[in-house]
């Protein structure tokens, strides 16, 4: 059985690190059709020669395998050319086995593009694929920044010093002074000087925690990692500043995105670059939630409905997703309390992923229809007048605004 005919000039390109094989399957007005194949490299050059050669035919549709990292640069120079390629699923391609070529890979895509077969995945506009790199560039430095704090914490620990005993973040501004304190070699009774009123343990408690045998080892990798900790954060810090400046446009959008619980600005800038500010670009709200590796999956046969596990996705908004519905979960809206039946019955890691795709149905909406969160059980500005009414009456009685009556 042949396959049916849809469009009548495609090209199907097989993509490599130092190869690009091409094939054109292009149906003449008189019902003959024509294969041609070409070889290409990746370096520039070549990636013109390839765009202009595509171009040369004028194909209705040209379509290449998601092969690691090494489409983007095809698809970025066949872009500049005013082609549009569709970026598949190299799962939902699989050649026949035992008759795979490069020549056959190409011309099995051109094949099942032409027979309409092929749908492309999200590929967004080029702005934003290249804040993308910076996005998923700050998500690294974040992991090795919270690496090289466990890494202080643990060292302080085999030196004997137990701060993490008695303040609740080793990493907070007062443990962080009395950390760089104990490093520059203050005796205890020096740096207990340093602790600021709000920690909740007595003075007794703290000089007992800084009590440690902190040897020249111990001082010298301390020192280093405090070092890293730093460089680390000063480098995030640079990363966020570029990220939402290159976002200077959709600053609508990141205000829409954090009335949404659990949701903060890098969020929602990580969260844009990721998924883009255009709704159209997945049609539907289930697409994007398939997309994303969210939804449940379907596995039925003869009637019986086996696993549903969630599907490999986009992980890097599926960790977005799970730190914004961890976040939810604690506040006062409709998700906590989601959270918490969902939780009783399914577990803490399904309740997340359940909550996780919720959002993300929210957050489909909101930005499709450019309107912000409204929550449909909690009324948030009864909750401001209540946190605030106190202080609010107490300052109109200081100046004069409101009298007690006689």
């Amino acid at each position: 059985m042949e396959l049916p005919t849809i469009f009548q000039r495609v090209v199907g390109l097989d993509i490599h690190q130092a190869q690009v094989t091409a094939c054109a399957v292009i149906t003449h007005p008189d019902g003959t059709t024509a294969t041609e194949h070409r070889q290409f490299g990746t370096f520039k050059r070549d990636r013109r020669a390839l765009a202009e050669w595509v171009a040369a035919f004028e194909p209705d549709q040209v379509v290449m395998e998601s092969t690691g990292i090494y489409w983007k640069a095809p698809y970025a120079a066949l872009e500049r050319a005013g082609i549009r390629a569709l970026v598949v699923n190299a799962r939902h391609v699989k050649q026949v086995p035992g008759r795979k070529t490069d020549i056959g890979d190409a011309q099995w895509l051109a094949l099942l593009v032409r027979a309409g077969l092929l749908r492309g995945s999200f590929i967004p506009p080029a702005r934003l694929r290249e804040l993308r790199l910076v996005g998923r560039q700050r998500v690294k430095l974040v992991r090795m920044l919270a690496a090289e704090k466990n890494r202080l914490h643990k060292g302080l620990t085999d030196a004997g010093i137990r701060l993490g005993v008695v303040v609740s973040d080793v990493h907070g501004k007062t443990a962080r002074v009395m950390t760089e304190a104990l490093l520059e070699g203050q005796t205890p009774e020096q740096v207990l000087a340093l602790a600021g009123r709000r920690l909740k343990a007595t003075r007794a408690q703290l000089f007992e925690a800084l009590q440690g045998d902190l040897s020249p080892a111990h001082a010298f990798m301390l020192s280093e990692t405090l070092a890293h900790i730093k460089a680390l954060e000063a480098r995030i810090a640079r990363f966020d500043e570029f990220l939402l400046a290159g976002l200077a446009e959709e600053s609508a959008i990141l205000a829409l995105l954090q009335t949404l619980p659990g949701v903060d600005r890098i969020g929602a800038a990580l969260l844009i670059v990721e998924i883009g500010t255009d709704m159209e670009a997945f049609g539907r709200v289930d697409r994007l939630a398939s997309w994303v590796g969210v939804c449940p999956g379907n596995n039925e046969s003869a009637g019986k409905r086996k696993s549903g596990r969630t599907r490999k996705g986009n992980p890097y908004v599926r960790r977005l997703l799970c730190e914004f519905a961890q976040a939810a979960s604690r506040t006062q809206s409709v998700f906590q309390s989601k959270f918490e039946s969902l939780k009783f019955r399914r577990g803490h890691k399904r309740a997340i992923i359940a909550i996780a795709h919720k959002l993300l149905r929210t957050i489909f909406y909101m930005i499709k229809r450019r309107t912000p969160y409204q929550d449909s059980s909690v009324d948030y500005q009864q909750l401001s007048v209540k946190r605030n009414a106190p202080r609010w009456i107490r300052m109109m009685k200081k100046y004069g605004y409101l009298t007690t009556p006689a």
